[in-house]
Order: structure tokens, then C-alpha cells, then sequence
């Protein structure tokens, strides 16, 4: 494993794992062992991920590693109104973790300066210094989800010891960008990536012509490895996170990691072809992240985007399998969306949710295709009443 230095001394593998999908608890305890045995030292999980801070101090409390690794974790400030909250949370993840500090602690999912302004009211500047002189955080940092000149004063109003962006080659100026990477990086603050294959897409959901461009440069070589060595080629990136969910993608990340050598310009210049042909097909950012649900319609909008985005960017025909089997027969039509527009107001990569289902459903839902899915969906629940 490689690794690079955050300000403060500590080397942190360059691969992390991003705890926010964890499946069965037998597969993730293997996994996280493996990642550990492996070199990976820094897990990233929050609050607000279903299950994860849970799983993820059992396993480390069950096998006794917990000091051979880092924590990161994050508040939920959109759900902090006031000072007190802080330690309701804070106290709550210690004990999810089985632990009595934190490696990294993030103000989780910052979107806006005004929101950095309404916890600094609340006094969580007092709070960090508390924590940290008490031991029980030792650094603290932002993940952000805003416009790139919010990001620039953010660098600006407090010492950071580090920060999490959303990048990725598909689009390097979008929300922080390349300008906030070098930013932080130009004041010694750590960058930690998140979303490095866009939900996995540019991994398993990049069109054909994309794959073979990729081929051409390394028939043996995966389009992920392509998309980490991307981020790894950039001297201010300190850390990717990677949300691997099997031990198969812990080895094979790692093992890339270890394989790392700097790009070529003949490389380099593959990524623009490919940035140009995924953006034809892809139409929505949806990462899959959930945040947007559950829906108060039962709608299964990730799940709908993505089926979308497939019809695009493969075949019209595998997005609306897709579609069918993972939405239309299960949930309610996409064209029950009743506008409430709570979705966007959660939504990281502030997709215009609404109109973005009005989309899907003139593609997806067309007038003899939709009456096929609401007979469909009765015939399935007959079944499930007899069961």
C-alpha cells in the first residue's frame, strides 16, 4: 500500500474505504479485515448512514483492531439547531463505534457558507476546541457539496485540518472542482475524494465506446483502475475514498493502488475521449447515494434516474428492463411524484429532482408501456396478498 501524510504527520493509505454501503455482516467483517491486513487505515462512515458506525465498531471492537486504524466520522449539522445537539450526536457515535475518540471528524455534507455561519452561531468552533483538548477528536474537517466560490471562503474562516470533495474525471470543475483541490491543497489542508466512479458508474455504467478506449490503452486494466489512477496522478489528492462492498473489490483497489505509476500524456488525453463519450449518455449525476428517500410517493428515484441514464448511455432496452425490474413493477409510477420537492432539498449533487421525473416518465413510462406496468403491479400484488 502507499501512503501520503495529512497535516499532521499521520500516513493514511491512499485508498480508503468509504463505509456507507455495507451489506450482510459475515461478507463486510471479511472485507474490513482484508482492507486491514491489506494497509488500507482510514474508514469513513456518518451519523446518517444506515447501520454502518454500528457495524463497523462491532467488527473493529469483535477483532481488536480498532487501533490499527482510523475512524471518520461526521456530524449531522443539518439536523444540529443547537449546541447541545452537538454532543447528542458526537456521544451517540461513540458508543455506535465503541470508542472514546474520533480520528476524523467531519461537519458532514456542507452545501453552502451560510451553513457553516448558522453552526459557528450555535458555538461548534468552541465545541471543535473542546473535543480536541479533550482528546476525544483529534482533527476536524468539512465534506462538501456547494458551489466552488463557498468552498473558497470555507478555507478561509476556520483552520481546517482537512477536507472532502466530490471529484472525479467525468467532471473536474463540478461543485469544489480542480480550483478547490488546489486551494486547499495550496494551505496544507488535506483533500480527501470522494465519489471517485461516480456511484460506480464510471466502473461498471461507462458506454461501450468508453470501455474500448480504455481497452485500447490496457486490455487487462479495469475501467475503475483507470478512474483512481486518475486521482492518484494528481499530487494534491491525499486520500480516495472507495465505497468496495466484496473482498473482491478490496483486492483488486488495493492492488491497484500498489501498481501505481504516474499517467503518460497518451493516457491522459484517453480520459477526454471517454469524459466525451459518457457525457452523451449520461444525463442526470445521480451517484445512488439514497439521501433522496424514502420518497412519500414510493418512489424509487435513484433507482429511476439510473434506469434512465442506462437507456443512453447502452441500450434503450437494458434501461427499461432495468427500469421494470428495479422501479415501475415494484413501486408506485413515476408519475405519482406529487412535486412536494422534499427530494431536492436533501439531493448532494442538487439534481432538479422534479423535473428530472417528468423526464423519466415521458421516456420511460410512454402511454401503452405504462398501461403494461399498472397491470403488472396488480397482478403482483394478488400474489403477495396470497402469500
Amino acid at each position: 500500500m502507499k501512503y501520503k501524510k495529512d497535516k499532521h504527520g499521520n500516513q493514511l493509505s491512499v485508498l480508503g474505504l468509504g463505509c456507507m454501503r455495507f451489506k450482510d455482516f459475515a461478507e463486510t467483517e471479511r472485507m474490513i479485515l482484508r482492507a486491514i491486513d491489506g494497509g488500507v487505515n482510514f474508514f469513513d462512515t456518518a451519523f446518517v448512514y444506515p447501520n454502518s458506525e454500528e457495524t463497523l465498531g462491532e467488527i473493529l471492537a469483535k477483532n481488536d483492531r480498532r487501533r490499527d486504524i482510523y475512524i471518520s466520522t461526521k456530524l449531522p449539522i443539518g439536523m444540529c439547531n443547537t449546541y447541545e445537539d452537538f454532543d447528542k450526536f458526537f456521544h451517540q457515535q461513540l458508543e455506535r463505534l465503541q470508542t472514546d475518540y474520533i480520528d476524523y471528524y467531519f461537519m458532514h455534507n456542507i452545501t453552502s457558507f451560510a451553513q457553516w455561519e448558522k453552526m459557528v452561531s450555535l458555538g461548534v468552533e468552541r465545541w471543535i476546541a473542546e473535543k480536541k483538548a479533550s482528546g476525544e477528536v483529534k482533527q476536524a474537517g468539512f465534506s462538501f457539496h456547494g458551489i466552488c466560490s463557498d468552498f473558497l471562503k470555507l478555507l478561509e474562516v476556520y483552520n481546517w485540518d482537512f477536507c472532502m470533495i466530490q471529484y472525479n474525471y467525468y467532471d473536474p470543475q463540478y461543485q469544489a472542482g480542480e480550483t478547490g483541490l488546489k486551494a486547499a491543497a495550496a494551505k496544507g489542508i488535506p483533500v480527501f475524494i470522494m465519489e471517485p466512479l461516480l456511484g460506480g458508474r464510471l466502473a461498471t455504467g461507462l458506454p461501450e465506446a468508453g470501455v474500448e478506449a480504455f481497452a485500447r490503452l490496457n486490455k487487462d486494466k479495469h475501467p475503475a483502475e483507470w478512474a483512481f489512477w486518475w486521482l492518484w496522478n494528481q499530487e494534491e489528492v491525499t486520500m480516495t475514498l472507495s465505497g468496495m462492498n466484496t473482498v473482491e473489490m478490496i483486492e483488486a483497489n488495493m492492488r491497484s493502488a500498489m501498481e501505481f505509476r504516474p499517467l503518460t500524456e497518451v493516457e491522459l488525453k484517453a480520459f477526454d475521449q471517454v469524459r466525451e463519450i459518457f457525457r452523451k449518455g449520461y444525463k442526470f449525476p445521480c451517484t445512488g447515494c439514497n439521501y433522496c428517500l424514502p420518497c412519500p410517493q414510493n418512489i424509487n428515484i435513484p433507482a429511476c434516474l439510473s434506469a434512465y441514464n442506462t437507456s443512453y448511455a447502452q441500450k434503450y432496452y437494458t434501461g427499461m428492463a432495468m427500469y421494470a425490474t428495479t422501479t415501475a413493477m415494484l413501486t408506485k409510477s413515476v408519475r405519482n411524484c406529487n412535486m412536494c420537492g422534499k427530494c431536492e432539498k436533501v439531493c448532494p449533487q442538487n439534481i432538479e429532482i422534479r423535473k428530472a421525473l417528468k423526464r423519466v416518465a415521458r421516456r420511460m413510462e410512454p402511454a401503452p408501456i405504462r398501461l403494461g406496468f399498472k397491470i403488472g403491479r396488480k397482478l403482483m400484488r394478488r400474489v403477495m396478498v396470497r402469500k
